[in-house]
């Protein structure tokens, strides 16, 4: 009964958006419990640091390798010319879990070549639980592979029930050690033990859905269209990475960075539910036949999250001052300034070149957009800092940037690929909610409204 309703009222799109949703509560949650504990601010900037550097570590090749395939699933030219693999089973899946199998063996030897000689960036003390950051890195990125398989499959439902068992999971195994007064590291071990139980489940879903044939040629294909695509992630995902270099190399507090960690997170419908439909529909932008009814669709989907997420969001800036102290803790008031900065980040959120753009493989004018990306975040926010804007300035230049960069995507796909803006955008919606937004925004800050 469950799974026929689930087939009925879910499709590929929002099957993967409540999936990511659910991967941001369970860790909201989690930080939480974390902040009720006995556990202090520093131990809490372990586990951060902990989940930080893994990120950082894996985010770019593991989103690069993933969306390169959506694209390529049955429209590539190795296996398009090569005809049915039999029963329907995929050997693009399989090669590209080779690919995320083979970088994440590469980094699980670099880490313990160099394991010995080096901190975090130098400056922010040992790297905290070396040996198991690099287990947990070596299991947890391949296993990114399967809410995509099932959507590859069209199993939307497939992914809720994944995410609800592994997530529910998780959420006990790492927060019950802590609520038991054992130390953080108990909750490292509870993470690496759900990370292997989705290994067993990755290799089912590999029997069943790929045909184990090692491809050299497909994975050269892959890896040309996802090299840039691995770089631009690099360069444009690693804002949050940046900032909270930054942040480590300025102030060298470990409760600084908790504070920035706790506040450094975009209003989670905003990026998990626009993510989410990004990635679903690049498969759907990668033939020419549907791309007017895609740019409808696509068009349809962002107006639909405006009405819902604009409204949400300016909800919480309102409370935001008032929330943090009593969600967290009465020390983490500092977070609430820099989560104010990053929800404006929903205005160049809903907006959707990029899917344009890498759905029809142009994957290169993404790298040139992350370029312009990282060449101001830097500086930017290292003059923001200068000016006293302390670490809410550089999540303001992380947000002036993301602007930039999304500008510039925009442009392309109007002038080079004659898509004019309105026609996947709601355009008129768009301005108005976002000017409601900035309104908020500036209110809340100056205090004009303040809610505490």
């Amino acid at each position: 009964m469950m799974k026929l309703k689930l087939i009925k009222f879910v499709d590929n799109i929002s099957g993967l958006q409540i999936y990511q949703l659910s991967r941001f509560i369970v860790f909201l949650i989690i930080s939480i419990v974390f902040t009720k504990t006995h556990l202090s601010s520093a131990e809490i900037g372990k586990w951060e640091m902990f989940l930080f550097i893994a990120g950082m570590l894996s985010f770019f090749w593991v989103t690069g390798i993933i969306q390169a395939l959506l694209p390529l699933y049955h429209r590539n030219r190795t296996y398009r010319k090569m005809g049915d693999t039999g029963a329907g089973k995929s050997p693009e899946i399989f090669n590209a879990f080779l690919l995320l199998t083979f970088f994440s063996l590469l980094t699980f030897v670099l880490g313990h070549s160099v394991k010995g000689s080096i901190s975090v960036f130098h400056l922010s003390g040992n790297i905290p639980f070396m040996n198991l950051l690099l287990l947990y890195l070596l299991l947890s990125s391949p296993v990114c592979l399967i809410e995509y398989i099932y959507l590859l499959n069209n199993r939307s439902y497939r992914i809720i029930q994944y995410g609800f068992y592994t997530f529910s999971a998780q959420l006990i195994l790492v927060i019950a050690p802590i609520l038991a007064g054992k130390d953080i590291i108990w909750s490292i071990y509870g993470l690496l033990v759900i990370t292997g139980v989705r290994w067993i489940w990755l290799i089912v879903l590999l029997k069943r859905y790929t045909a184990p044939e090692f491809s050299w040629k497909f994975m050269k294909e892959h890896l040309y269209l996802g090299a840039p695509l691995i770089i631009t992630s690099l360069i444009s995902g690693s804002a949050q990475y940046i900032d909270g270099v930054i942040i480590s190399t300025v102030y060298r507090d470990p409760a600084m960075f908790a504070w920035f960690r706790y506040g450094a997170k975009e209003f989670p419908l905003v990026l998990l539910l626009a993510n989410g439909l990004s990635n679903a529909m690049l498969p759907e932008f990668a033939t020419r036949a549907k791309m007017k009814d895609s740019l409808v669709k696509l068009k349809l989907k962002s107006k639909r999250l405006m009405h819902l997420l604009f409204p949400v969001t300016m909800v919480i800036m309102l409370f935001t001052r008032w929330l943090y102290p009593r969600l967290f803790a009465p020390e983490f008031h500092k977070s609430a300034g820099v989560f104010l900065v990053y929800s404006l980040l929903i205005i160049p959120r809903l907006v959707f070149p990029q899917t344009i753009v890498i759905g029809r493989k142009k994957t290169r004018i993404t790298l040139i957009a992350a370029l312009i990306e990282i060449g101001l975040n830097i500086p930017l926010s290292l003059l923001m800092i200068k000016w006293g804007y302390g670490i809410v300035g550089v999540a303001l230049a992380t947000f002036i940037v993301y602007c930039i960069s999304k500008i510039f995507l925009a442009g392309y796909v109007w002038v080079k690929m004659k898509i004019k803006p309105t026609e996947y955008i709601p355009l008129k919606l768009f301005i108005i909610y976002s000017i409601l937004t900035a309104v908020v925004f500036i209110l809340v800050d100056r205090g004009i409204i303040d809610i505490r």
